[in-house]
């Protein structure tokens, strides 16, 4: 049986970007509450652990000291001065009250996972309210002030560990390949919509490492509109081969949801059934793994795929139904259908056509430059 490990807390509830802000906290709450409806943290085998505050020394193995003093002063939610040259304010990364507290928290939760994993205590860890990929060392940036995945990697870094992160976020995992472009210690592979059409406008195919990294940072720019079967193909593809080759001592995943139909901030057109097809893959691929959360605006579809991503975790299959208590609770929330599968969604006609030419295009680019390079 395996053994997993489950990082949350209600403490996260304390902190808020906005009530005009597309990030909700409330959806890891309402991710939470469907794991607790559908009984998945009650098994011998499952560990329901609080998340802690990562110290202040930990994040400054990437981010920069005098950021760390910015945020330190910004989280008493009133503006501090310069704050805009460190990508703080109105917009995407805005001031509020305990923004500092909040992204410790967070990545106290992704160093927990990290730990826990690495020592053996469980063979997988999934903490929802990481994943926060787009933070810099000196700033902040689509949403995320302090780049927990890139401090979680570099504690396993100092272990010794061989990491393959894979990121299925919409957007780009820019802030993670940044921080590990010139190593061969860290493969970074983000499945992501093209830069052309999104933020932060990088992942393009020729962006695969430099120094001793290069070939070690892989990109899958999908076109707008892609669906399921685009999705499953790209990462067939090219996801592992490059595994078996790497050959990682752990996995560490983003799995955003923000690919969705019908979520506002994307141009995917992904479901839950090729998110789990993928998910499944993924840990059928990993000797170890820690799992993230990441983007998703549409609150029923997080909760959704990452409860289902929480089921694949522990060998466990879903009845199809929602629980009736949670659905009264949360009748509101997107849960129309009380159904936590997608209806299956493929895309057809000429747009298709074109769209899988172009996903082939970027496929035969990397195992050009990539595969032949690695020697796979």
């Amino acid at each position: 049986m395996v053994k997993t490990a489950f990082i949350y807390t209600d403490e996260f509830l304390k902190f808020n970007y906005g009530l005009a802000h597309p990030l909700r906290i409330e959806r890891l709450k309402l991710t939470y509450d469907l794991i607790q409806a559908y009984k998945l943290l009650s098994l011998p085998n499952i560990r329901n652990i609080e998340s802690k505050k990562a110290e202040d020394e930990e994040l400054l193995m990437f981010h920069s000291k005098e950021y760390i003093e910015i945020l330190k002063a910004a989280n008493m939610g009133i503006k501090v001065p310069n704050a805009y040259y460190y990508g703080l304010g109105p917009g995407d990364n805005p001031i509020f009250k305990g923004l500092f507290d909040w992204s410790k928290l967070v990545t106290g939760a992704s160093l927990q996972a990290a730990s826990l994993v690495d020592n053996g205590d469980v063979d997988s860890a999934f903490t929802i309210s990481g994943g926060l990929h787009h933070a810099m060392p000196s700033r902040a940036s689509g949403f995320c002030y302090i780049n927990d995945i890139v401090i979680a990697i570099m504690s396993l870094l100092k272990k010794g560990r061989r990491i393959a992160y894979i990121d299925i976020d919409a957007h780009h995992g820019d802030g993670v390949q940044y921080a590990f472009y010139n190593s061969d210690r860290v493969f970074t592979i983000s499945i992501h919509e093209t830069g052309k059409m999104l933020f932060p406008g990088t992942g393009f195919e020729n962006e695969i490492g430099t120094g001793k990294g290069e070939g070690y940072s892989v990109n899958v720019p999908m076109p707008p509109f892609s669906d399921d079967e685009l999705f499953i193909y790209a990462f067939d593809e090219v996801v592992p081969p490059l595994m078996k080759k790497f050959r990682p001592d752990i996995v560490i995943t983003q799995l955003g949801v923000d690919s969705f139909c019908s979520d506002p901030l994307a141009h995917l057109n992904y479901t839950n059934n090729g998110f789990c097809e993928v998910v499944k893959k993924i840990k059928e691929l990993s000797p170890k793994w820690i799992a993230l959360g990441g983007g998703g605006y549409e609150s029923a579809n997080v909760a959704k795929a990452w409860t289902l991503t929480w089921s694949l975790m522990n060998e466990l299959e879903l009845p199809d139904e929602i629980p009736e208590d949670f659905l009264k609770k949360y009748y509101m929330e997107g849960f129309l259908n009380k159904k936590i599968r997608d209806d299956i969604y493929l895309e057809e006609g000429a747009r298709k056509e074109q769209m899988r030419e172009e996903v082939k295009r970027v496929v035969t680019f990397i195992k050009e430059k990539v595969f032949m390079k690695l020697g796979i």
